[in-house]
């Protein structure tokens, strides 16, 4: 799990969202709560970790963005995100 953690770290950068939109586009983009850690949430997935994950899902702690978001977001192609990429996901948190 240490390794997991380890491999997925390297793998987080802040992004913008004019580089996130083509995985928007292929309906790939899941919005993480900031009360979480975006870490976490990805070892999750990539562990299948279903409980933890069903549970943030049902407490509105990780969703697919809204189409109203997607609209706010094409607005403001330099928004940036925290983002994490967990195939074939792309976990983003907004940056404070």
């Amino acid at each position: 799990m240490q390794d997991l953690r380890a491999e997925l770290a390297e793998t987080l950068d802040e992004a913008e969202w004019e580089w996130l939109i083509p995985h928007a586009q292929r309906d790939a983009v899941v919005i993480v709560d900031p009360a979480l850690d975006l870490l976490d949430v990805g070892v999750a997935i990539a562990s299948d970790n279903v409980s933890a994950v069903q549970r943030w899902i049902s407490e509105q702690q990780i969703y697919k963005p809204s189409p109203e978001q997607l609209s706010n977001w094409g607005d403001d192609r330099s928004r940036r995100f925290n983002a994490l990429i967990v195939q074939p996901y792309v976990l983003v948190q907004d940056m404070p």
